[in-house]
């Protein structure tokens, strides 16, 4: 298997409801809407995607509309399979390679902070349960769990279909220390605002929040820096910097969903309890920042 096979620019969906319920049609018309502007692949059900308040049939339906959108278009599907019980994480990847998707992305254990030796264990049942890639999520600020570089670099060494890491860590020194060890593992930006510093190091994609409100410029930026055109990447990266932090001014997928719906890209401006839409003042602030890019409709 080629262990680099789901790179390039990527979109972290957002799920839409409506009256409470997941919003289907919306839900497809988005999916239809990213590949129109370029992405490389979807990712239904991460962070973004409110993945730990859907129920278990909503997460597999929303893997089940994304397969569906991407059918014959040359559009992978990233789906999100992660748990902080094993079984459950090999259950959702089993479910997600059966209908279709093109790898799994597995976020690390949280609550139960397992050992270092836990999540190879963890991440080893996942990989040998599937034939599909799999992607090590690291996002320790979620999670309260990070994967050590030291640990990413055994499971991609001794996984087969384990190709890569999301690195939403932050931080940079990670980064440069995971490729400088195993400079063959695809290091996937999970920080829309250090996107062009880790692609300019090696970095192989971006799983994105700001493309779901900006597809064609996350793609433009990511093409740009893999064919080595940096000096043109990091000027669209400038370019995106506002937008980018605007929409981490609350707890993700607060700031994106609102963006979306101020753009009129979905229906409804609903969350699932505990998360809930944003202050006054910071929904203004998206609404100034907003003013400054084209965003492309349907």
């Amino acid at each position: 298997m080629d262990k680099s096979i789901i790179i390039g620019a990527m979109t972290a969906l957002i799920t839409p409801f409506k009256n409470g319920n997941l919003d289907v049609v919306c839900y497809e018309k988005l999916i239809k809407r990213q590949i129109a502007n370029g992405i490389a692949a979807v990712v239904p059900v991460g962070t973004t995607g409110e993945s730990a308040t859907l129920t278990h049939e909503e997460h597999r339906q929303c893997i089940e509309i994304a397969v569906s959108a991407c059918k014959n278009t040359g559009v992978k599907v990233l789906a999100g399979a992660g748990s902080n019980a094993t079984h459950e994480a090999v259950g959702l990847a089993q479910f997600a390679a059966k209908c279709g998707a093109d790898g799994i992305l597995s976020v690390t254990p949280y609550y139960n902070k397992p050992t270092q030796e836990g999540l190879y264990q963890h991440y080893k049942s996942i990989a040998n349960s599937v034939e599909i890639p799999v992607l090590l999520y690291n996002v320790p600020a979620r999670t309260g769990c990070e994967i050590a570089t030291d640990t990413a670099i055994r499971l991609f060494r001794d996984c087969e279909n384990i190709y890569g890491i999301k690195e939403a860590s932050g931080s940079i020194d990670k980064c440069v220390d995971l490729l400088a060890q195993e400079p063959e593992m695809a290091l996937i930006s999970g920080d829309d605002a250090i996107n062009y510093p880790i692609l300019s190091n090696g970095g192989r994609g971006v799983i994105s929040v700001s493309a779901n409100l900006l597809p064609d410029k996350i793609s433009e930026l990511t093409k740009m820096a893999l064919a080595e055109d940096f000096k043109g990447a990091k000027k669209i990266n400038d370019e995106l910097y506002a937008i980018n932090k605007i929409l981490f001014c609350e707890s993700n997928p607060i700031p994106i969903k609102t963006a979306m719906f101020i753009a009129g890209l979905i229906d409804s401006l609903e969350f699932r309890l505990p998360l809930c839409p944003p202050s006054g003042d910071n929904r203004l602030k998206i609404e100034k920042v907003m003013q400054k890019y084209t965003i492309k409709g349907f």
